[in-house]
């Protein structure tokens, strides 16, 4: 069936067309953008390290096997840090597990002793990874004050230091490093948390 044709003067036609043209529009605005500096840094390098949260301080005398843990981190494992599989918790969370000794000369993120990393190629993860840290609805008021992180990111920035975040699931909050932190609050929302699980879970585990 050949659809009716309307004249330039005909009412209907004319609304029907300024919807036609108005509705695209609106809908690329309504496409949430990155904050920077995450928008500008779609094809940056990146790398995400795992990292042991939480070391006992070498004057406690405690060398390797389990320890005491910081509440925080007791209280999310009690609960069963269910976002997380079991390998990629740190070593000594979980009964049974041993964790290392604490090595002086042991690479490093920010104190943080790395356990293993993978840079990112896939371009979907840095999708993914940029979306997460770029939008300040992903985040709220951080319910404490611990940093015990159990992955850290590194985000290349033209001409500057790779903008770092470490990432703690047991304290539901980020730490920038580098750079200006977007956001007035750093806490993780219980979405924004599953989101990170998963992709955690894609960059060290392949799922």
């Amino acid at each position: 069936m050949i659809p009716p044709r309307y004249s330039h003067s005909d009412p209907l036609a004319t609304a029907l067309l300024a919807m036609a043209i108005v509705a695209p529009v609106a809908g690329l605005s309504g496409c949430a953008t990155l904050s920077p500096p995450f928008s500008g840094l779609k094809d940056s390098p990146m790398t995400v390290y795992q990292l042991q949260n939480y070391e006992p301080p070498q004057s406690s005398g405690q060398t390797s096997g389990t320890f005491p843990l910081p509440a925080q981190i007791m209280q999310w494992v009690t609960a069963g840090a269910s976002l997380l599989p079991p390998g990629l918790l740190p070593p000594g969370l979980l009964p049974g597990s041993t964790a290392t000794p604490p090595v002086a000369d042991a690479p490093r993120f920010h104190s943080f002793r790395i356990l293993s990393y993978q840079q990112i190629a896939d371009s979907s993860v840095k999708a993914d990874i940029l979306d997460g840290f770029g939008h300040a609805s992903n985040f709220q008021a951080s319910t404490s004050n611990c940093m015990y992180p159990e992955f850290g990111f590194a985000i290349g920035q033209p001409n500057a230091a790779p903008a770092d975040i470490l990432l703690s699931f047991s304290c539901a909050q980020v730490q920038a490093s580098n750079f200006v932190w977007p956001y007035g609050q750093n806490g993780l929302t219980p979405d924004t948390s599953k989101k990170f699980a998963s992709i955690v879970q894609r960059v060290f585990q392949g799922r």
